[in-house]
């Protein structure tokens, strides 16, 4: 091979890498994504108290006087938020998170088929626990807060009115609905 031959060979490649380098520079140029103004969804996290003065937390308020009241159509509405890792159908399968057929009164982390979170594990307390209007209550408010370590990424339900809506309709999808509360 004489040299005429390598020099082709070696301009050909320079002549390559110079169209690809230029086609990368357009098309950045043409195609560029700027970051949104505002952000489509915006995660809601507990933020930690300040060390020192911070005051302690008001106590939850209690879900059964307001669950005679509550609407569970409106529940209903509030569960499509939850559907998206639940399914609430009787026999429905495992999504991201457990099916959520006769959630009420069930044992704490004992659905079957189902792999549970450590932290949810061990707030079950060996079987003991079971998902109570008042738990259940709790652990809408604020997920992470109520289970150290559950695995669920939801923000939770701050207004106790959507709580008492939700878990009215949760006490629906059953065969039997537990009593309410006194």
């Amino acid at each position: 091979m004489d040299s005429f031959e390598m020099n082709k060979l070696i301009g050909a490649l320079l002549g390559t890498v110079f169209v690809v380098f230029s086609v990368a520079l357009i098309s950045d140029g043409l195609f560029s994504s700027p970051a949104p103004e505002k952000p489509g969804f915006e995660i809601v996290a507990a933020e930690e108290p300040a060390e020192g003065g911070a005051a302690e937390p008001a106590a939850p308020q209690p879900i059964g006087p307001l669950l005679a009241a509550a609407d569970p159509k409106a529940g209903e509405a509030i569960f499509k938020k939850c559907a998206a890792c639940h399914t609430g159908d009787k026999g429905g399968a495992n999504k991201v998170g457990p099916n959520l057929w006769g959630i009420v009164n069930r044992v704490v982390a004992s659905h079957e088929g189902y792999a549970y979170s450590a932290g949810m594990k061990a707030f079950s307390d060996g079987g003991k626990a079971v998902w109570d209007y008042d738990h259940l209550s709790g652990f809408l408010t604020a997920p992470k807060a109520y289970v150290k370590g559950t695995a669920m990424g939801f923000g939770g339900l701050k207004k106790v009115e959507d709580r008492a809506a939700l878990i009215a309709y949760l006490r629906t999808l059953a065969d039997t609905p537990p009593p309410l509360p006194q």
